[in-house]
């Protein structure tokens, strides 16, 4: 019986979600398998992954082989580190304290670079929103600028209209209020 451990597939359509699961490798994708070692959440930034690295590294070491996909998540969470000091430890090249040791300076380091690398992202995306909000307050004024200067324009205009009409009304006053004291 092949193992395989490989990603199956959960989620709704475009927002997959994934279980990492060791499974035959003659059964289908979603199908029947034998034990789940995790999941793996790749909408999020950066990719979410939880994963049981002892029993990953225990199935990588009776010979299940990884899925492409699976391969790099293990590397990334030092599965294939982890199954590769073993081997030293069984051959006798190290002991089990140096590969401990070991391990542990790598998983240290990979958490630095990785906290490092979100802080850089969450860094970039607070600054895009200060731009963006920015832009927007300078594309505000600009137009804040041109409705004053539109309402100003319609005011002088108004105003203009309203004193053309006063003007046009005492002219009329005027004659007739000379006509009635001629008549007397």
């Amino acid at each position: 019986m092949p193992t395989r451990i490989r990603l199956q597939r959960h989620g709704k359509k475009n927002q997959p979600f994934y279980h990492i699961v060791v499974a035959d490798g003659r059964v289908p994708r979603d199908g029947k398998f034998i034990e789940k070692l995790g999941t793996y959440n790749p909408l999020t930034n950066p990719a979410t992954i939880e994963l049981n690295v002892d029993r990953a590294t225990y199935w990588v070491g009776t010979g299940a082989q990884p899925s492409d996909t699976v391969r790099r998540i293990l590397s990334y969470k030092g599965v294939l580190l982890k199954h590769h000091l073993q081997v030293g430890v069984q051959k006798g090249a190290i002991s089990q304290e140096q590969a401990d040791v070991k391990f542990n300076e790598w998983l240290k380091a990979k958490e630095t670079k990785i906290a490092n690398a979100k802080s850089e992202s969450d860094t970039k995306l607070r600054n895009v929103k200060k731009d963006r909000l920015e832009a927007e307050k300078k594309h505000n004024e600009t137009v804040a600028a041109a409705v004053a200067a539109k309402r100003k324009a319609a005011a002088e205009a108004e105003a203009a209209a309203k004193a053309e009409a006063e003007a046009a009304a005492a002219a009329e006053e005027a004659p007739a209020a000379e006509e009635a004291p001629a008549a007397e």
